[in-house]
């Protein structure tokens, strides 16, 4: 997909929002968008399931809403991104920079999160907190090679009991 095209996608998807006849809902469904310059781009509610957007620039974009269902964000910058509400499951997020991008809301479930530095800002909300938890809490119970220490140290009957409000819990190995 060409800059032209986008531009005019993006121009149709202004109007959609503001209401404006002649106005079309970004439809950008298995786009190609690697590379893309998108920054602070209003995409808000868009068709992005399976878009391409690896290493693309979404810097303060506004994605709420937006079907990010199984697209490739690899690399994606995505700081300071409002992505509330977003559904990434299945998105692969991997070397993705979240630094202040909003993820209150948005479903996470079965996408690729980074574990870098690159995410230590994202903002999050309880549900997906305990998500993360419920996952840490089961790899140290389940793995020989924590220490015991730091096996008493975590699995607390507090965090335990946080954990295994994950809303997901039940379809998972127990705690």
């Amino acid at each position: 997909m060409n800059k032209d095209e986008i531009k005019e996608i993006l121009e149709l998807h202004k109007k959609w929002i503001d209401g404006i006849e002649g106005g079309a809902k970004a439809d950008l469904y298995y786009a190609d968008l690697r590379d893309a310059d998108l920054r602070y781009a209003d995409l808000r509610d868009a068709n992005l399931r399976g878009a391409n957007l690896r290493d693309a620039n979404l810097r303060g974009a506004n994605l709420r809403g937006a079907d990010l269902r199984y697209a490739d964000l690899r690399g994606a910058d995505l700081r300071d991104a409002n992505l509330r509400g977003a559904n990434l499951r299945g998105a692969d997020l991997r070397y993705a920079d979240l630094r202040g991008a909003d993820l209150r809301g948005a479903n996470l479930d079965y996408s690729c999160l980074p574990l870098w530095c690159g995410s230590l800002t994202a903002q999050m909300d309880d549900k997906q907190v305990k998500q993360l938890l419920y996952h840490t809490l089961s790899i140290v119970k389940h793995s020989n090679n924590v220490s015991e220490i730091l096996k008493q140290q975590l699995l607390t009957e507090q965090n335990l009991n946080i954990a295994k409000e994950f809303h997901r819990a039940d379809e998972c190995r127990k705690l």
